[in-house]
């Protein structure tokens, strides 16, 4: 069985509180992009094997497929051994959600694989002790997201006329430290009313509360999301808590896509 896991990007993101359990309530809205890794599973009937190609990913324990693989194997122990294979397009650590993507993936390939008979709200409550964002590419639509990132609630937003323009320029951005640079609070406008405006007011209006912290650190992320404003950007915005950063632009316009050689870059025409 082949599937192919994509991306997403964060259009907005307010941190709203401090949760009990040190996790954060937020809010943004997913959107999801068709830019994907390639993920394969097959039965095998001996010791279950994991292969990488494509961008360095772990092919360890702390691979977010293997995680997902053995958290089913857990309750679900007669689960057969598998060969599984991931060919890597999207950044790591990046903000797009890419091993969230191959998480939640992995999850809903073997329920179907071999028959788990897990229901939808099930694979969410294992997509979740995976990653906050897991549960949305089980979902796949553009969401308004809310609590951890799990509390999902379908726009209604069509970007299909644009296309957009990913940067990411290598920067590690720690998780850990991006929230604790943050003052959490309720935003006067939420995400949900903003999107549901025209993209040429989202400039002054949708904010992603990491940037501030993130651009007095890496200036040279800030940059580039100066660079494609200069370009023709609609709009321009990091990503979850980076690096990447992405610019939205009408189809129809030229993009001069330079930026140094070891920056990933990629246009996407939206469908």
């Amino acid at each position: 069985m082949v599937a192919f896991p994509n991306c997403k990007i964060n259009l907005g993101l307010n941190i709203i509180e401090t949760r009990k359990d040190n996790y954060h309530n937020l809010e943004t809205v997913f959107y999801p992009l068709n830019f994907s890794d390639a993920l394969e599973i097959i039965s095998t009937s001996g010791n279950a094997e994991f292969a990488v190609s494509g961008l360095p990913v772990s092919n360890d324990q702390n691979n977010l497929c293997i995680k997902a693989y053995y958290l089913l194997k857990k309750d679900f122990p007669n689960l057969p051994s598998i060969k599984m294979y991931l060919h890597k397009s999207i950044p790591i650590g990046a903000g797009l959600g890419g091993g969230s993507a191959d998480a939640a993936f992995t999850l809903q390939m073997s329920n179907e694989k071999f028959l788990l008979g897990l229901s939808n709200n099930q694979l969410k409550n294992y997509a979740l002790r995976l990653g906050s964002d897991c549960p949305f590419f089980l979902f796949n639509k553009p969401s308004f997201a809310t609590g951890r990132g799990e509390q999902l609630e379908p726009v209604n937003l069509d970007l299909s006329r644009h296309k957009i323009m990913l940067v990411n320029p290598g920067i590690h951005v720690d998780t850990s430290w991006a929230f604790s640079e943050i003052e959490p609070a309720t935003p006067k406008k939420s995400v949900k009313e903003i999107i549901a405006q025209p993209i040429k007011t989202w400039k002054q209006q949708l904010i992603n509360d990491f940037e501030m912290p993130v651009f007095k650190a890496y200036p040279e992320i800030k940059r580039i999301k100066d660079i494609l404003y200069e370009r023709g950007a609609l709009y321009a915005s990091l990503s979850g808590s980076g690096s990447t950063v992405y610019g939205i632009f009408n189809k129809t316009d030229f993009i001069n896509t330079e930026f140094p050689n070891e920056y990933f870059t990629r246009v996407i025409n939206l469908k």
